[in-house]
């Protein structure tokens, strides 16, 4: 039976899964959506968050459809193995993830190796236009890469860059629709160059 059992751990395969995109792009929803498959596989899931993140909950995580999911709240990627029973857990889900540390990177692969599937969700870009955090690394370990799209509020094509529209500095900001509009290539490119040319009339 040692035997049986040691032989099936040994041969549960694991991944990395990366959903990103935009703020408005649906990453959070198309997460928990992904959680609920493996819901109805019976599978055993363990749901991680930043806990700067607090949006809307402390504990929760929650979509901008307003559906949710209660998570555990970490304060740094190490944390999350801490957590995590490898030998029962198969699915671990983290939401938000462009917030952690670089570590997150190592801890992804560790579960990853150790036959669990890893779902992961953040913004691929700041307000910036600048790869956000550990996302660029996180993408090129990663099986799978889905980027979401939003609708750019100034024309209606495809959405992929996150404008702040508050006159706040610093690449970590909290907020909603009040904070960050999403916008195409094109309108995002307009709109820096608007700030740039007001910026230097200053």
């Amino acid at each position: 039976m040692f035997l049986e059992n040691k032989a099936s751990r040994n041969n549960k395969k694991g991944w990395i899964e990366v959903i990103c995109g935009s703020m408005f792009s649906g990453k959070t929803e198309e997460l928990l959506r992904r959680i609920r498959r493996a819901e109805f596989a019976n599978q055993q899931i363990e749901l991680f968050k930043p806990s700067i993140d607090t949006r809307y909950d402390e504990v929760e995580v929650v979509s901008h459809n307003e559906n949710s999911r209660v998570s555990t709240p970490v304060n740094n990627s190490s944390e999350i193995l801490l957590y995590v029973n490898m030998e029962t857990v198969q699915v671990v889900a983290i939401d938000e993830i462009q917030f952690f540390d670089d570590g997150i990177v190592d801890v992804c692969n560790k579960l990853a190796n150790a036959g669990i599937r890893v779902i992961v969700s953040g913004l691929d870009m700041d307000y910036q236009g600048v790869p956000f955090g550990p996302m660029p690394k996180l993408m090129a370990v990663a099986e799978y890469v889905s980027k979401q799209h939003a609708i750019c509020t100034r024309c209606g094509d495809l959405a992929q860059f996150s404008h702040r529209i508050v006159a706040k500095q610093g690449q970590v900001l909290l907020g909603e629709k009040d904070a960050y509009v999403p916008l195409c290539r094109h309108c995002f490119e307009e709109m820096r160059n608007a700030e740039h040319a007001e910026d230097t009339k200053l």
